[in-house]
């Protein structure tokens, strides 16, 4: 299977089980419109008929011998080899968690996905001794591994900052006896971000997720407080202030959502960047489409549109010496991840939950609040292993969209919930985000063919 797309000036041709990517000519590139295995000895008539009017038949001829070399070499239409691995998509211990230290919030977001902060069941605080339950699960369920991942996320964690820092003493005193190791990341709106909040969090946390939308008038208005004032004069400076402050050993990005309102979002990409910021992740929404806000199929032209011109904008500052990295263009063409990670993804489910402040266990963060995919509680020590070995189980074999794309190596199937929630199946892939995701992966691989010829060229 091979997909092929031009972009930045260049023939791309992606062979999809090998993970190859071949710069090719307009010639090589048309021909592969009609050229497949089986490949005939010699170039069928019927194709050369096809190109005639606009290739010379002798060199078609030509390039026909080298697409049948580059089958017969594996490099080009490449068997899957990755389908046998499906069988050990089995369940795996817990690593990572997102402990729901607050369901509270005081921004008014209006695109959130977790109701304003209370994900629908009410507003409330996780008490220490949820969150000390919480980590005794993740080091009992964690099996051999060593390193385990905790994610304080709300609502706003601020609200319930005491706890947090109660719950990484806590982890830390465990770990030795467990010979296990905290790995903390914090996501916040950082509004109450002051500077002993700032030392902590940039002592303990080896992630910080930064919110914040971009330009002022775009972040103000959809990240508004509860009063209805923007919040991007308040947060801004604070979030330099942190990132300033942070060693360069330690990991953040700020996380940006756009939507209908911003289709130009790319100004709003490098509006962080002018901000002071290196590591930047702009987001499309993800909702329903009776909201004025949503992306829809009718603003996938504009949206397609914006990140190609994203992505030449990106390539220009990096010639200019002015690299940043934005996540959703970063792709590693070299190795990837194993197997088992294309097979299924951000192991949802499986190998990350989330708690909740009453000590339900959700599969990850997005599926709380719905009741059928409740897990059990922490309090009576329940946990659902047939719907944990379902999620294991939930790979991109048994999604039937996603067996014949050419993109599901990068996606591993797309988001479980946003597949539930917009498609009613964990297995039926959501349709929208399949097409942003195709078109990202597309414009990172040019990204990485373009420098990778520069590179050459300077040698």
């Amino acid at each position: 299977m091979i997909h092929k797309y031009y972009l930045g000036g260049l023939y791309i041709v992606l062979d999809v089980n090998s993970g190859g990517v071949h710069i090719v000519d307009e010639l090589t590139y048309d021909l592969l419109d009609y050229a497949a295995p089986p490949f005939a000895e010699e170039c069928p008539q019927e194709i050369l008929d096809k190109l005639s009017d606009k290739h010379d038949p002798e060199e078609v001829r030509e390039c026909y011998r080298e697409l049948a070399g580059l089958y017969e070499d594996k490099i080009l239409f490449s068997a899957d080899d990755y389908e046998k691995y499906a069988k050990f998509t089995v369940a795996s211990p817990v690593k990572a968690m997102c402990l729901h230290i607050s369901h509270d919030c005081n921004l008014r977001c209006k695109y959130c996905f977790a109701s304003t902060g209370d994900f629908g069941t009410g507003r409330k605080l996780m008490p220490l001794e949820i969150g000390k339950k919480a980590i005794d699960f993740l080091l009992e369920n964690s099996g051999n591994r060593k390193n385990l991942e905790l994610d304080f996320f709300g609502g706003e964690p601020l609200m319930n900052f005491g706890v947090v820092k109660e719950v990484v003493e806590y982890a830390r005193s465990r770990e030795a006896e467990f010979g296990k190791t905290f790995r903390f990341t914090i996501t916040t709106n950082g509004m109450l971000l002051t500077d002993d909040k700032i030392d902590f969090i940039n002592k303990e946390m080896s992630n910080v997720v930064l919110s914040i939308d971009g330009r002022k008038e775009v972040n103000d208005r959809m990240r508004p407080g509860i009063g209805g004032k923007g919040s991007y004069d308040v947060i801004l400076p604070k979030f330099k202030k942190l990132v300033d402050a942070r060693s360069k050993d330690k990991d953040y990005y700020v996380r940006g959502t756009f939507t209908k309102y911003n289709l130009d979002f790319a100004e709003d990409v490098f509006s962080l960047r002018d901000a002071g910021f290196d590591q930047i992740s702009v987001e499309p929404v993800v909702c329903d489409a009776q909201y004025d806000y949503a992306l829809t199929e009718a603003e996938l032209p504009a949206v397609f549109a914006e990140y190609e011109e994203l992505a030449q904008r990106l390539l220009e500052n990096d010639r200019q010496g002015k690299h940043f990295n934005f996540f959703h263009f970063m792709i590693d063409l070299d190795q990837g991840p194993c197997a088992i990670k294309r097979l299924r993804g951000c192991g949802c489910g499986n190998e990350y939950v989330a708690i909740t402040p009453d000590g339900d266990i959700y599969p990850c963060h997005q599926f709380v609040g719905i009741e059928e995919y409740k897990m059990g509680n922490l309090m009576d020590g329940t946990f659902d292993m047939d719907m944990k070995q379902t999620f294991a189980e939930t790979h991109i074999y048994n999604k039937p969209s996603c067996r014949d794309c050419w993109a599901r190596f990068y996606c591993s199937g797309g988001c479980n919930a946003n597949n539930y929630m917009y498609m009613g199946d964990i297995h039926t892939a959501h349709t929208l985000s399949c097409e942003l995701e195709k078109k990202r992966v597309e414009c990172a691989i040019m990204i990485q063919a373009v420098k990778s010829l520069e590179r050459g060229q300077a040698e």
